[in-house]
């Protein structure tokens, strides 16, 4: 019997919705539904040539490089003397294909029960009667979209599984989740909306399933799952979802991948990253390099990695500032662009808001200025991002290194109610650079943390010391023990001026 060892633990993956009895026929004909789906794509290579690039699949990728295995054997699945490093696929819908059940179509709460005793089963098919495994068991659920919101019943709602079953879940790793629902043209979609289980979707049925108030739906509520144990994959490609002939995508909107709204894509209290991919399709969120990367980090990485922004000085333009001081009304916004990658990276981006993906995150004038024109000490700090890294994959040196682009501009003002174009020049940012980190383990306890901006020198070359934010170190960090919080200052010609906040801890 093999041993369980942590971080390979048992992964069950739960797909996501199918509309049409078709749809619910065509995914229960395939023996991984969807997790074994990949893409093929071209880039430019560094000698200028367009190349194909190969996405095995999530399913392919973790049987290569982590040594997972699936549970199949002689066309049958297996139910005893299965490895602790398995891939389980929950086929929830199984009953709703004629030929394998009584054609009904299960609900949240069915598909929920069922990976209850899903999760039961599997512990005995592991561990047997070894009392040792069965205490140390533990499961990884990682879901597409409508599937995260049954991982999300089965953790949140008492009546569908018991605390214990509920104590095996380590990790939820979702992509593309609609977590706060759908909305149709800004509209969530109505409950009386039932064909074809429609209303799943819709905040006061989510509600009732959840069992958090309809205004709360993005929560965990009461249930003792932590959301820091909970990533948020979030899709930010609307125009490459094929889905319906991309009427999906026209009546969503930008803002989205297509069907989920950016803004309804996470879980409040857990990380989320940003990846340019649609919902699903060739251009897929979980058929995507981005996608795996950040999967396995997650699921196997041992350093969380936080950023938060506090701006401290956001100075006009001199045509600007002189009419804010003759009284005239200054209206404006802001865009924060961040974009993330661990050395080594060729082929992706671990998370990336960007204007061009239509994710930055934006802040309006009067959240930021007092009235006297200085920066509001009111004013939210963003967090940029959170990320996870993993040590083993350390390819140079002896340090963790990830790059941040970084990136303030201003959208446009208008004085007085116009908007003011006379001397807009466009791409002209407030600060603009990309920021290398190097982090290790400190002797002693604790991190050390290393930079360097490289658009002015070498990445390579002399690092400067970041320095510990002592009083923030318990502030910020989305991890349960304190992480240890560095300040890395933000300066440009114009008279930007800020503090990157980064905080860093280890990750189990």
């Amino acid at each position: 019997m093999e041993r369980i060892e942590r971080p390979y633990y048992p992964i069950i993956y739960v797909r996501g919705y199918a509309m049409t009895r078709d749809e619910i026929v065509e995914t229960t004909s395939t023996p991984f539904m969807g997790f074994e789906a990949g893409s093929t794509k071209m880039r430019q290579a560094q000698d200028g040539s367009v190349v194909k690039f190969v996405f095995e699949s999530p399913l392919v990728r973790l049987m290569k490089d982590h040594n997972y295995r699936d549970v199949y054997e002689f066309g049958a699945e297996r139910r005893d003397r299965i490895s602790p490093r398995c891939i389980v696929i929950h086929r929830y819908y199984d009953p709703a294909d004629p030929a394998f059940g009584d054609g009904r179509t299960p609900s949240i709460i069915d598909a929920a029960t069922s990976l209850g005793r899903r999760i039961e089963e599997l512990r005995d098919s592991v561990c047997g009667n070894n009392a040792a495994m069965r205490r140390d068991f533990r499961v990884y659920l990682v879901a597409h979209s409508m599937g995260g919101l049954i991982c999300r019943c089965l953790l949140q709602n008492p009546e569908v599984a018991s605390a214990q079953t509920r104590a095996m879940v380590d990790k939820v790793f979702t992509y593309a989740t609609p977590h706060n629902g759908i909305e149709v043209g800004g509209i969530n979609l109505p409950n009386l909306l039932s064909i074809n289980d429609l209303n799943n979707f819709n905040r006061t049925n989510m509600g009732k399933y959840l069992k958090v108030p309809k205004d709360k739906v993005n929560t965990l509520g009461k249930a003792e799952f932590p959301p820091q144990r909970m990533f948020c994959l979030i899709g930010t490609n609307s125009r490459d979802y094929a889905a319906a002939h991309g009427l999906s995508s026209f009546a969503v909107g930008a803002l989205s991948d297509g069907l989920v709204r950016i803004a309804n894509a996470y879980v409040e209290g857990a990380p989320r990253a940003f990846v340019n991919r649609s919902h699903s399709g060739y251009f897929g969120i979980v058929n995507s390099e981005e996608g795996y990367q950040n999967l396995v980090r997650f699921l196997f990485g041992d350093t969380c990695a936080t950023a938060q922004l506090d701006i401290t000085a956001l100075p006009f333009p001199p045509e600007i500032e002189a009419a804010r001081r003759k009284g005239k009304k200054i209206q404006s916004s802001y865009y924060i662009e961040s974009t993330v990658a661990p050395r080594g990276a060729y082929t992706y981006e671990l998370t990336s808001r960007t204007q061009a993906n239509q994710c930055a995150i934006r802040r309006s004038y009067d959240e930021m200025f007092n009235a006297d024109g200085s920066v509001s000490r009111e004013a939210r700090s963003p967090v940029l991002f959170s990320v996870f890294l993993d040590s083993g994959r350390i390819m140079a040196g002896s340090e963790i290194a990830f790059s941040i682009d970084l990136a303030v501009c201003n959208a446009g003002y208008e004085v007085d109610g116009a908007l003011f174009l006379k001397n807009h020049i466009p791409g002209e940012h407030l600060f603009r650079n990309t920021l290398v980190l190097f982090a290790k383990p400190a002797d002693g306890g604790g991190w050390r943390l290393r930079y360097v901006w490289s658009d002015d020198q070498w990445a390579g070359g002399p690092k400067n010391e970041a320095e510990l934010d002592a009083a923030r170190t318990k502030a910020i960090g989305i991890v349960q023990q304190a992480p240890d919080v560095f300040s890395v200052p933000l300066r440009s010609a114009k008279g930007f001026a800020a503090e990157l906040k980064l905080s860093l801890s280890a990750w189990q």
